[in-house]
């Protein structure tokens, strides 16, 4: 009797480790969110309704995990294609180019991240592979709220119509203008993949499909610059660089909600490395709102 149980008991066992390894993904209630202030990495963020979204900066690969939802409530998946911001609300649209390549898509952020400072958006590995970023998805990019299509979702979800946001605070809530050189339209299509896959049980139908169309345009790649935008005068700007002896540094005008800003740009800086450093060198003395740019 005891040798008989033997295998049923081995076979049990293995059948448990299955299960450990091959769990269901997670209930999901998809669901329109914003979020309060958090600090990643030393870096504050502040998500808030945004009419026009159009940064550039340096991308990252979502860290690889176990099962789990995103913020808006959504089953994460490797395969989607989905991204993470630190700002925008959940879910939106928007259209990620890789300046690098030339490459662009439209994704769903449905997640806050990355977690590292100096990084605006972080992707899955599928939309890594298709903008042609390197395994570790550090690239130059640019991200573009679709505001239109972001609207409809979220208001599929029952968020009520969007107000523009008050500022955050002197520095951190400026808005950039696009970068220059990195603004053309869109190419010739390169190429298609296919659509993404049909809704996951519990994901209204709310959540559009996104086509997975990648499109190209000239490679756009650029210097790379900190910035502490949000200065109302230059003598604020001025005082902050004379502070930052050993970095230097150029006071440039910027237009943002119908007033002119100044801004702090240090650098340039020849890889995301050399940039990080100079980022980190400013949380580590307390400098508030720098953030790494192409230009």
């Amino acid at each position: 009797m005891i040798r008989a149980t033997l295998p049923l008991a081995a076979a049990l066992a293995l059948a448990g480790c299955g299960l450990l390894h091959h769990r269901p993904p997670p209930a999901q209630h998809v669901r329109y969110t914003v979020g309060k202030p958090y600090n990643a990495g030393g870096q504050w963020h502040y998500p808030r309704v945004f009419g026009h979204y159009d940064r550039t900066g340096l991308s990252t690969l979502i860290a690889p995990g176990p099962a789990r939802l995103t913020a808006d409530g959504e089953a994460y998946r490797a395969d989607s294609l989905t991204a993470q911001s630190p700002v925008l609300p959940l879910p939106s649209i928007v259209r990620i180019t890789n300046l690098d390549t030339g490459r662009s898509l439209a994704v769903r952020v449905n997640d806050r991240g990355p977690m590292q400072a100096g990084r605006i958006v972080a992707v899955t590995p599928r939309v890594a592979r298709l903008l042609g970023m390197p395994a570790d998805g550090v690239a130059e990019v640019r991200v573009q709220l679709l505001a239109g299509r972001s609207a409809a979702l979220q208001g599929s979800l029952g968020a009520g119509p969007h107000l523009t946001a008050a500022p955050v605070g002197a520095v951190a809530a400026a808005a950039l203008p696009p970068p220059p050189g990195a603004g053309g339209s869109a190419g010739a299509v390169s190429g298609t993949i296919r659509p993404a896959t049909a809704h996951p049980a519990g994901v209204p139908g709310a959540v559009e499909r996104l086509s997975g169309v990648v499109r190209t345009a000239p490679p756009s790649p650029g210097p790379l610059y900190v910035e502490i935008p949000g200065f109302g005068s230059t003598t604020d700007a001025m005082n902050l660089r004379a502070r930052l002896a050993g970095m230097p540094g150029a006071i440039l005008p910027q237009s943002a909600g119908g007033r002119t800003l100044y801004a702090l740009r240090l650098g340039p800086y020849a890889s995301a490395p050399a940039a990080d450093a100079a980022l980190r060198s400013l949380l580590d003395r307390g400098v508030a709102g720098a953030e790494i740019v192409v230009r």
